[in-house]
């Protein structure tokens, strides 16, 4: 196999040299089950050993079923198998020692973390030096911090994505608030609080030495976000959760929809105190994640079984998509207008943003970006740090 040897069959080392490329591909966050690897045994029988890309492509047949992660594959494949010494050291998650580290730099940050050193358990309970250096306080170097806050999600090593998404809890997102139709007594108001005069009357002799008021409770606009989970969305999705369930915890009047190729309520996922337990609950929910998109379904399904979740055209709505929708544009415009009508403000949370010049034309991102108000860029953390400001002044407007 061009200077590749698996081992001989009959000493077992193809099977063992297998699992372990299937467990750094499981480090690296692609997803490996028994079942796959057992197809990549038959594969890799099958095609047989006398070609590396023959073997290549097999394996990618059978272990790979998203586009996101090809890259990943075809990387690790090729630093796993370069010579046959490496196959030997990686089944121990080891670094190639000398043109392995080379090209270390020039790898994904998935591919360097699947194959750097494991830690041990003794290793895993305190931080390490990398975790020392990003850390939450003031231990953490100007450098980091400034990496970290404009860091594509989608291009952090795993480490560095939890990291991201435990620092974006913390991220503040105070919505406008708007005055509700229940009164409190008050010093201002319209109306006067006739309780509170006579009580205040019985306390002075019948002397009327002040009057209270009866003011408007104010509360925070009414929200619902429609967050997409197909495969383009992967990585932004779960963060983008973890953050708007911890940013808008105080918000009474909170729904939630996923949507891909169906509409998921999360509503009841968020009601839950722990951001973690929500996560979990949310990916136990959603049964199209990482799969395509039917925006246009999705928002009929919306308007036939929960249009109720609007409020008197006073409902904040976050569309958190790239635009990249498979469904027919005529739907998609259709129930897009009724959802605009249906709402105070309609504002597209946009990752692909993060790219010099993007423009909207696509067919389904053509026909989002003229029906929202406004579109807002989410892809790293300084950006979500910014949202709550841009939030404020479009609903100024």
């Amino acid at each position: 196999m061009h200077g590749m040897q698996l081992g001989d069959a009959r000493t077992g080392k193809l099977a063992d040299n297998l699992t372990g490329f299937g467990r750094a591909l499981r480090r690296a966050g692609v997803r490996i089950d028994s079942a796959r690897m057992a197809l990549a045994a038959e594969a890799a029988l099958l095609v047989g050993l006398a070609d590396r890309h023959d073997l290549s492509a097999a394996l990618e047949a059978v272990l790979v079923s998203r586009e996101q992660d090809r890259l990943v594959f075809r990387e690790l494949f090729d630093a796993y198998f370069r010579n046959p010494d490496i196959a030997q050291k990686l089944l121990a998650q080891m670094l190639p020692s000398a043109e392995g580290q080379a090209e270390a730099s020039k790898r994904r940050p998935r591919v360097r973390e699947a194959l750097s050193p494991p830690r041990t358990p003794a290793e895993l309970a305190r931080p390490s030096s990398e975790d020392q250096k990003v850390d939450f306080d003031a231990a953490m170097t100007a450098s980091d911090v400034h990496r970290l806050k404009h860091a594509d999600f989608n291009a952090l090593s795993g480490t560095e994505y939890r990291l991201v998404e435990t620092l974006a809890r913390d991220i503040a997102l105070p919505l406008p608030e708007v005055r509700t139709r229940r009164t409190r007594p008050g010093s201002h108001g319209a109306s006067m609080h006739w309780p509170g005069v006579m009580h205040q009357a019985a306390h002075t002799g019948g002397e009327l030495l002040r009057l209270p008021r009866l003011e408007r409770l104010r509360q925070p606009l009414p929200l619902l976000v429609l967050v997409d989970v197909s495969g383009s969305m992967e990585r932004y999705a779960r963060l983008l959760l973890a953050f708007l369930h911890a940013a808008t915890r105080h918000n009474p009047r909170r729904d939630v929809f996923a949507f891909g190729t169906r509409l998921t309520d999360l509503t009841p996922a968020f009601r839950l105190a722990d951001t973690d337990a929500m996560l979990a609950a949310a990916g136990a929910a959603i049964e199209d994640f990482a799969g395509g998109t039917q925006f246009g379904a999705s928002l009929r399904t919306l308007r036939l079984q929960h249009a109720r979740r609007l409020v008197g055209r006073r409902t904040l709505v976050l569309v958190i998509t790239d635009g990249l929708d498979t469904g027919e544009p005529a739907e998609l415009d259709r129930e897009l207008a009724w959802l605009h009508r249906s709402c105070r403000r309609l504002l597209w949370l946009n990752p692909l943003l993060r790219f010099d010049g993007y423009a909207p034309l696509a067919r389904g991102a053509a026909v989002l970006h003229q029906h929202a108000d406004a579109m807002l860029a989410v892809h790293n953390l300084a950006r979500l740090g910014d949202l709550a400001a841009s939030l404020a002044r479009l609903l100024k407007r």
